[in-house]
């Protein structure tokens, strides 16, 4: 059996890594509810307390996912929109939709969200995969376009509807496309919410079956959305709507960055097309009004 020798340069004392960790810092994503949900834990007078990051971690590859029509699209594009508010250049990157309609998409979502077109046109960067197939079948065409469009854009989040565009009817294979993506994210220091289509046959607020074979394990976590329909009376007080109509949920399904809710809360899409997070259904049972992560001391 041949002797390997060791690769010295991937062994490091966590001191001398330690000098290269990024700050940990929340990125607003503009789906009112959130941003609080995610925190870190401070010890203050002896007692540990939470203190919300008021975002997404910054640096961090998170899958959105669930069956159709839950308001995954909606909540990336919104993230994108929030990007674009606060001047901070996103690729958005399209494999369901051609780019105008997304581009169409983006912008009836600045609208209801009070950002001027203006800003939103210069900061999103689209990458059509949708219309420009090669990019959805070649690994490494995809890989090299992003880092043009990072480098020539200065962008610091990256957006893709839909992950499991790259990977359809080949699921076996979605690791492997998976992977190096998420590599690739992490070297150019981008902040990415993927979104990816969960097959309605598994548990209904788990990343299980979600964007492929395990895909949720390569990235840094997920963000599950969730619907069923209202068919029972003690579903009817629990939820506050009507019988027949359908409830909308949501829950983190881990994150290995930072601290995060791990409760399942309602999750609403308004009228004007924009997801919002809702109260926790443990809340709702008590008759209580939802408390955000970074109000609460930790047990």
């Amino acid at each position: 059996m041949r002797e390997h020798e060791p690769l010295v340069e991937a062994v490091a004392p966590l001191a001398e890594l330690a000098e290269k960790t990024p700050k940990l810092e929340g990125v607003p994503t503009g789906v009112p509810g959130l941003d609080e949900l995610f925190f870190v834990t401070e010890w203050r007078d002896g007692k540990p307390v939470r203190r919300s990051l008021g975002g997404i971690p910054r640096y961090a590859v998170l899958q959105v996912t669930g069956v159709s029509d839950t308001g995954k699209s909606l909540m990336v594009e919104q993230f994108a929109v929030e990007r674009a508010r606060h001047g901070e250049p996103c690729v958005f990157v399209t494999t369901e939709a051609p780019g105008p309609f997304v581009a169409l998409s983006l912008q009836l979502r600045a609208r209801a969200m009070g950002v001027p077109l203006d800003a939103v046109d210069r900061a999103v960067i689209l990458v059509d995969a949708a219309t420009h197939t090669t990019l959805a079948h070649d690994l490494g065409t995809l890989l090299s376009t992003l880092a043009y469009a990072i480098r020539t854009y200065r962008a610091r989040a990256v957006v893709i509807d839909s992950l499991t565009g790259f990977y359809e009817a080949r699921e076996m294979q979605a690791r492997e496309i998976v992977r190096p993506l998420y590599s690739f994210l992490k070297k150019w220091h981008q902040t990415a919410l993927a979104v990816s289509q969960k097959r309605s046959g598994h548990e209904l607020l788990t990343a299980e079956a979600a964007g492929g074979f395990a895909v949720g394990h390569i990235l840094d976590g997920s963000l599950v959305l969730a619907k069923q329909p209202v068919l029972t009376a003690q579903q009817a007080r629990l939820y506050r709507i009507p019988i027949g109509e359908t409830v909308r949920l949501f829950r983190i399904d881990g994150c290995r960055m930072s601290g995060h809710d791990t409760a399942t809360h309602l999750l609403d899409i308004t009228p004007e097309g924009l997801v919002r997070i809702g109260p926790r259904l443990s809340d709702l049972a008590r008759g209580k009004s939802s408390t955000t992560a970074g109000e609460e001391e930790a047990e």
